[in-house]
């Protein structure tokens, strides 16, 4: 089975390392998390997908303003505590607020974006202005 290499996970995690070599004197908050999101373009349009499992939409946060988009939120997990008899051998679940910003080009109509919520996934639509799609000329034959 061949797996496609996608450099900028490694980028990702070379980021994490080097925030964590400098914030070593300062413990990272274990509520503290970030979503995965995936980019895509064409050329009418940029769509922006999240994972975002257990994310109640009404906690997001999703604002514009100087062509940076940012979107906040918070997950809540729901665990028994110790005192109730059961408890958690490990937690790998991250639970707390969230943030992610993304600059944007300026190509982008930011009064027509959308925004759709399913099984978790949050999809962002942002539509290019018409003056920035590619137009075609007709070629007129005489």
């Amino acid at each position: 089975m061949l797996v496609q290499w996608t450099p900028f996970n490694e980028v990702a995690r070379l980021q994490d390392e080097v925030a964590r070599l400098f914030d070593g004197a300062r413990p990272a908050k274990p509520s503290e998390w970030s979503p995965s999101v995936d980019v895509a373009e064409d050329q009418a349009k940029i769509v922006l997908s999240a994972d975002l499992p257990g994310v109640d939409e009404k906690s997001l946060d999703i604002q514009i303003d100087d062509h940076v988009l940012t979107l906040k939120g918070e997950r809540k997990l729901e665990r028994s505590q110790p005192d109730a008899g059961d408890f958690y051998r490990r937690y790998e679940r991250v639970a707390g607020s969230f943030s992610r910003a993304f600059r944007l080009p300026p190509t982008i109509d930011a009064e027509k974006i959308s925004a759709a919520m399913k099984d978790g996934v949050l999809t962002l639509t942002l539509p290019k202005r018409p003056e920035a799609q590619p137009q075609k000329i007709k070629i007129n034959v005489a």
